[in-house]
């Protein structure tokens, strides 16, 4: 049975940091594609960051609100993906969620609010 569990969630000061964790089980983690999607309120979910995955290592991108404040990394090992969320804004609250997918299977965490107060 897969799961993913994610942790993190919290109130931030803007100009604060959070680093939010996605541990995974049930699955062979490092072969997942991990993106991260958050979802404002009153609005649609959207993509923030994603991961190629790979045993070696993937190649990370970004959408533009998030890049070079949000890091996206991953740890094989652990079977854990983090999102590291710096300088944050009001515009950043939010539930967040992971999600890894591998073809047509695609498995999401179960959301953790992150608010940063205006």
């Amino acid at each position: 049975q897969v799961q993913l569990a994610e942790s993190g969630r919290g109130l931030v000061q803007p100009g604060g940091s959070l680093r939010l964790s996605c541990a995974a089980s049930g699955i062979i983690f490092s072969t997942y594609v991990m993106d991260w999607y958050r979802q404002p309120p009153g609005k649609q979910r959207e993509w923030v960051a994603g991961d190629s995955g790979g045993i070696s290592g993937g190649y990370t991108n970004y959408a533009d609100s998030v890049r070079g404040r949000f890091t996206t990394s991953r740890d094989n090992a652990k079977n854990t993906g983090y999102l590291q969320m710096n300088n944050l804004k009001p515009d950043d609250t939010a539930v967040y969620y992971c999600r890894l997918l591998l073809g047509a299977n695609a498995y999401w965490g179960q959301g953790t609010q992150v608010t940063v107060p205006s």
